[in-house]
């Protein structure tokens, strides 16, 4: 065997054990404490019987739109008993509107645009926190831009940026994305390593919701 190919296997060992414990560490037991909060005062969840994923997040941020992808496809799978929602943050000015972008396309029942709305923002910079530019590209988008307006200055939708408010006071959110499982426990890419170990861990916690609620 030539040294060139001695080297060549040394770095796919290297590789592979690299990857071995990348994939271990992706799926070891969550750790308490480290890759998740169990919240003090556990809050009520609005979906009745079914167990309740939130994630707090803004089209205005990066780092939610890194995530867009790898939660998309945890949402293909989405088991019968748990419910998903978004809640929007408003940490600055531009992501009011933003959040009245998201409750606007929700109650049009136009919430699959959401990666589309990430593209726009974050790969083509489409100032999106402006009004009038949401509603030309709303109207890209085959929608009413008529309807879309009338929905954007809603009272509905008012009602739900306030109740997006409270709820990201009653969770004291700090930072985003963070997603929130049954009311009682708390997560982020960053306490899981990376976006892509986040479903698996909500996976796990969906489940620690589940045996609790049994017990």
């Amino acid at each position: 065997m030539s040294i060139s190919a001695m080297r060549s296997l040394g770095r796919g060992v290297v590789a592979l054990v690299a990857f071995a414990m990348f994939a271990g560490a992706a799926s070891a037991a969550l750790v308490e404490g480290k890759n998740y909060e169990r919240i003090a005062h556990p809050q009520a969840v609005e979906t009745g019987k079914k167990i309740e994923v939130i994630e707090f997040f803004s089209y205005g941020c990066p780092h939610c739109a890194a995530l867009e992808p790898f939660l998309d496809k945890w949402l293909d799978k989405l088991p019968e008993d748990v419910a998903f929602r978004r809640v929007p943050v408003m940490f600055h000015e531009d992501w009011v509107t933003l959040a009245k972008v998201y409750y606007t396309l929700d109650a049009m029942g136009q919430a699959k645009l959401s990666p589309e709305v990430f593209k726009a923002i974050h790969q083509t910079g489409t100032r999106l926190s402006d009004k009038k530019a949401f509603l030309d590209w709303a109207a890209t988008k085959g929608l009413d831009r008529k309807k879309v307006e009338e929905v954007f200055d809603s009272f509905a939708v008012d009602g739900r940026m306030k109740r997006a408010m409270q709820l990201a006071q009653e969770y004291r959110i700090q930072a985003v994305p963070t997603v929130i499982v049954d009311g009682k426990f708390v997560t982020s890419s960053d306490r899981v390593g990376t976006h892509a170990n986040l479903p698996a861990a909500l996976d796990e916690l969906v489940a620690k919701a589940r045996t609790e609620r049994k017990g």
